[in-house]
């Protein structure tokens, strides 16, 4: 189907809403899209017809909840690309999903080579290194952090250069034969940069390293593939991907989650328990533990069909055209400075600026008041604030509704946020 943005602006109803009294013009998707109506009718009608809990009943509410909750499974390993879907965990989002990868390695250093076969590629100890970027979201530094704490093991990173991108040559020279484990952004939350994943994925094979992606910004932008990837592990966030809040993925190759111990304890992850010891059930049920997110997740299965219909192409195509408009009218905008990559090239749907002698916060404030929904902070990136000297950026991120007017009223909003101001 050819994309149409006034047709899908109709399916998101959200979008007719007045905020003081005007028009609203939501410009803040990174932080959570919006959601179609039929992702919010999949949760509620699961909730009014359906709801039982999965896997534990053979009634027909729990039958038919078990056959959506595992057939949202089914859409997501295709939407990925997945070679099966026996490699597609839920999670409760991307966060999630990487703390049970970082306490899951730490956890191989608990179990014998009996019980978990492969788990001592997992462990790490002093003199070995995990590598991120210094443009990771918060939730791709802090668990590495602490999983160095916990063993020992060295934790660097990847610097950015002064255009918002990964400094070429410090790939080769941080990623070396003591790395264990390299987890990066595929697209940054709070740059738009969109990094050379293959390329690191490559390196970290060649040092003999886990590469683990965080696809929570490129997933609704950018067409996911996994095995095109390459890398070992990938995860995403529902929310951001016009589905609900409560539910995340975690992708990983079949072979690591078999011989990957688990994170949490308790119903459905067991194969067996005696009072003796338990012995767990293989993935993904392995790391599922207890009651899951059935109705975000069979939601977030409504959500991959809804963009996976409009194509993943044509919503790149859509996304990219706005993007190259929004850097060339921010642009002309005199004081503004855009923090990141200026122009389209390997950029994502996310423009973070900051205005001289004015705060971020009364940026976004005075954006509100005329009805236009931005976000200010460091976007759970500090690091990347720290290395261009601000203390926050505003940042405006768009979706498959953004339109061309919509960029218009925010480069007029940012010239009467000036005009407030005063020269």
């Amino acid at each position: 189907m050819s994309f149409d943005v006034d047709v899908v602006r109709k399916d998101f109803p959200i979008l007719t809403r007045e905020v003081h009294g005007v028009p609203l013009v939501y410009l803040d998707s990174a932080n959570s899209a919006q959601k179609p109506q039929v992702v919010i009718d999949a949760e509620a009608e699961f909730y009014a017809q359906h709801y039982a809990n999965v896997a534990r009943a053979v009634h027909t509410l729990g039958s038919e909840a078990t056959t959506a909750f595992e057939g949202a499974r089914d859409k997501v390993a295709a939407f990925l690309n997945a070679p099966s879907r026996d490699e597609v965990v839920f999670t409760a989002n991307i966060t999630a999903a990487l703390n049970l990868l970082a306490y899951s390695f730490s956890n191989a250093t608990q179990f014998d080579g009996a019980a978990f076969p492969g788990a001592e590629r997992f462990r790490l100890g002093p003199g070995d290194e995990i590598v991120v970027t210094e443009m990771e979201h918060h939730s791709n530094i802090v668990p590495w952090q602490q999983l160095a704490l916990r063993t020992g093991a060295t934790f660097t990173w990847i610097p950015i250069d002064e255009d918002g991108r990964l400094v070429e040559d410090a790939i080769d020279q941080v990623i070396t034969e003591r790395t264990k484990v390299v987890s990066f952004v595929h697209q940054s939350n709070a740059l738009g940069t969109i990094n050379p994943v293959r390329r690191i994925v490559d390196r970290a094979h060649a040092v003999g390293a886990l590469a683990i992606v965080d696809a929570a910004q490129s997933a609704p932008h950018l067409p996911l593939d996994v095995q095109e990837l390459g890398a070992d592990f990938v995860a995403f966030t529902g929310h951001k991907l016009y589905g609900p809040s409560g539910v995340g993925v975690l992708w990983g190759r079949y072979e690591l989650l078999a011989a990957l111990p688990p994170f949490l304890g308790g119903g459905e992850m067991i194969e067996t328990v005696e009072m003796t010891g338990s012995t767990f059930a293989a993935p993904p049920h392995r790391f599922e533990a207890g009651t899951p997110m059935i109705a975000q997740a069979v939601a977030l299965g409504t959500a991959v069909d809804y963009v996976t219909a409009l194509g993943k192409d044509a919503v790149r195509e859509h996304e990219a055209t706005i993007t190259a408009y929004a850097l060339e009218q921010l642009q002309t905008v005199p004081g503004l400075r855009i923090i990141g990559p200026a122009t389209p090239v390997d950029r994502g749907a996310t423009i973070s600026f900051a205005l001289d002698g004015i705060h971020p916060h009364d940026v976004a404030q005075l954006l509100d008041e005329q009805g236009i929904a931005v976000r200010a902070g460091h976007h759970c990136a500090r690091p990347v604030c720290v290395r261009y000297g601000l203390p926050a950026t505003t940042r405006a991120s768009f979706g498959i509704y953004t339109t061309t007017s919509e960029i218009d009223a925010l480069v007029a909003g940012v010239a009467k946020v000036k005009e407030v101001f005063g020269p």
